[in-house]
């Protein structure tokens, strides 16, 4: 999946925890990615891993990644 598909799943404070998530995600055979959000406004911001990131899943994905990261929320 890239990262200009799929839907919000929801948002997380940064690069390291959204790797974390999409990898639960992942293992429960949930494609997925993220991004950027819009808050990120630095030059720097393609070389850090700061910032709040955006997790996307495919839209038909969208109701069980929610159900799993409720287990873990």
């Amino acid at each position: 999946m890239e990262p200009g598909e799929g839907v919000v799943l929801t948002v997380v404070s940064d690069q390291p925890e959204a790797e974390i998530v999409c990898g639960l995600l992942q293992t429960n055979g949930i494609d997925c990615a993220y991004r950027d959000t819009e808050a990120i406004d630095s030059p720097l911001e393609d070389f850090t891993a700061a910032g709040p990131r955006e997790i996307l899943v495919r839209e038909e994905d969208l109701e069980a990644a929610r159900e799993l990261i409720a287990t873990i929320g």
